[in-house]
């Protein structure tokens, strides 16, 4: 896994010590489920606040080749082998995100560093598809054959 710390910007909220174990929630299509979103999501799991993967529903296609289902089960897969304190659920897809002042809780906006921002998706996915093996450094070796798998099906289907 690639550890980097991450840039935070905070658009609201004071910060919490999170006595009450409030979970940060993190919102996306993880397709698929990378060491990109890992690192940013381990930013909370490190300071002991569990996280809230909400994965939204989306029906697949060229952009999006992982069903929700899938992309569940394979960021489950990873969290649950590692111990990680995080719930993952189904949200539907999304016009955008609002908020309001005074809302109790932090907003942040969270910049990957150099090593890591690089990393994107579609070239992981292009990369599966062009049989280069370069991704696996970029997706956990916990879920590389469901990635590979549920994408080569998909392929067939699209």
């Amino acid at each position: 896994m690639v550890v980097a710390k991450w840039d935070v910007k905070n658009h609201g909220g004071n910060p919490t010590t999170n006595d009450s174990k409030k979970y940060a929630i993190f919102v996306g299509r993880f397709q698929p489920y990378h060491q990109g979103h890992i690192s940013l999501i381990m930013q909370k799991i490190n300071a002991g606040i569990p996280a809230l993967i909400m994965v939204r529903d989306i029906a697949p296609d060229a952009k999006n080749p992982f069903s929700t289902e899938q992309t569940v089960e394979m960021i489950e897969k990873y969290h649950t082998a590692k111990g990680h304190d995080v719930q993952v659920i189904i949200i539907p897809d999304m016009e955008s995100v609002n908020f309001g002042r005074g809302v109790g809780y932090e907003i942040n906006e969270f910049t990957p560093p150099e090593n890591i921002g690089w990393i994107s998706a579609t070239g992981i996915r292009n990369s599966i598809k062009e049989g280069n093996n370069d991704w696996r450094t970029l997706v956990d070796e916990s879920i590389q054959a469901d990635v590979e798998k549920y994408l080569l099906e998909t392929e067939i289907e699209l």
